[in-house]
C-alpha cells in the first residue's frame, strides 16, 4: 500500500492534478511553521483530529478521500470504538439485495472513505463543470506542499476592482489566475472544537492541512526514524573503518 501512495503522488504531481507555483503576480508562497516539517518533527495528533472533524464537516460536501479507509484514522489517535462510530455514520453501496437491486448500509472500518458524488459527471454537475481533486494525495500533489494548500484556504478576498471575474468564479490571491471554482470553504467559526480550540480561520486551515498531510504520508515520521538510524549506523560505521584503518598501518611510516 505505501509503494502504491508513493507511485500515486509522482503520477499526480506530474499529471493533471499538478498545479505551478504560483501566478507570477507578485504573490508569494506562506511559509507556515508544522509540526511534521523538519527532520524530527511529528504529527500534531490532537490538530490531526480536528482536521479530520473540518474535513469531515466541511471539505467532504465535494471532496474524496478515495485511498484511505476508515480503519486507517487509528494513525491520528482514534481508537477501534471511535472509528466504527465514525463508519456506522456513512451509508455506503452494499451490494444487491434479493431482487438484484443496489442497497445502502452502514460503512465498517475495513470501508474505503464514501465519495460525495457517485461518479465524475455528478461531481461536474453539483460544481459548475468543476471537478473537486480527491484529498488523499493532494499535499504531495500540489507544488508547495502545505504552505500552498495553506495559502488557497486562506487567500478568499474580494477581487480589485477592474478586475474581470467569469461567472461562478472566486477571487482567490494566491490561485494561480486568482479565479477558482470552489467557493471559500473556511471562515471564522466554520466548525466548533469539542477541545476548546480557537476556530479562527487560521486554525481551521492548520487542522485541516495536518490531517492532510497525514493522509498523504501516514508513514513519514516512520521513514524519519528509519532515517535518522540508518545515518547513525553509517556514522558509526565510519568511525569503526577509521579505527580500523589507524590500527593496521600504525607501523607504516
Amino acid at each position: 500500500m505505501r509503494p502504491l501512495r508513493s507511485l500515486l503522488a509522482g503520477v499526480f504531481a506530474a499529471g493533471l492534478l499538478a498545479a505551478p507555483a504560483l501566478a507570477q503576480e507578485g504573490e508569494s508562497l506562506p511559509h507556515q511553521k508544522w509540526s511534521f516539517d523538519s527532520l524530527f518533527g511529528t504529527f500534531d495528533l490532537a490538530a490531526a483530529q480536528r482536521g479530520f472533524q473540518v474535513y469531515s464537516n466541511v471539505c467532504a460536501n465535494c471532496h474524496s478521500l478515495q485511498y484511505l479507509h476508515y480503519r486507517d484514522l487509528s494513525g491520528i489517535g482514534l481508537d477501534g470504538d471511535e472509528i466504527k462510530a465514525i463508519a456506522a455514520a456513512v451509508t455506503v453501496p452494499q451490494g444487491l439485495d434479493d431482487q438484484g437491486n443496489p442497497k445502502d448500509g452502514p460503512a465498517t472500518p475495513a470501508n474505503q472513505f464514501r465519495s460525495p458524488f457517485a461518479n465524475e459527471k455528478a461531481a461536474r454537475a453539483a460544481n459548475n463543470g468543476a471537478l473537486p481533486p480527491d484529498l488523499s494525495l493532494i499535499v504531495n500533489a500540489r507544488e508547495g506542499g502545505a504552505d500552498y494548500i495553506y495559502g488557497i484556504l486562506t487567500g478568499f478576498v474580494p477581487a480589485p476592482s477592474g478586475f474581470k471575474m467569469q461567472d461562478g468564479m472566486y477571487y482567490n490571491k494566491m490561485f494561480p489566475g486568482h479565479q477558482i471554482g470552489m467557493p471559500q470553504p473556511l471562515q471564522d467559526g466554520t466548525v466548533e472544537y469539542t477541545d476548546g480550540t480557537s476556530n479562527n480561520l487560521d486554525q481551521e486551515a492548520h487542522d485541516v492541512i495536518t490531517f492532510l498531510s497525514w493522509a498523504a504520508n501516514p508513514e513519514l515520521v516512520e521513514r524519519k526514524q528509519i532515517g535518522v538510524r540508518v545515518i547513525l549506523f553509517l556514522v558509526f560505521m565510519a568511525g569503526i573503518t577509521y579505527a580500523v584503518k589507524r590500527k593496521l598501518w600504525s607501523d607504516v611510516h
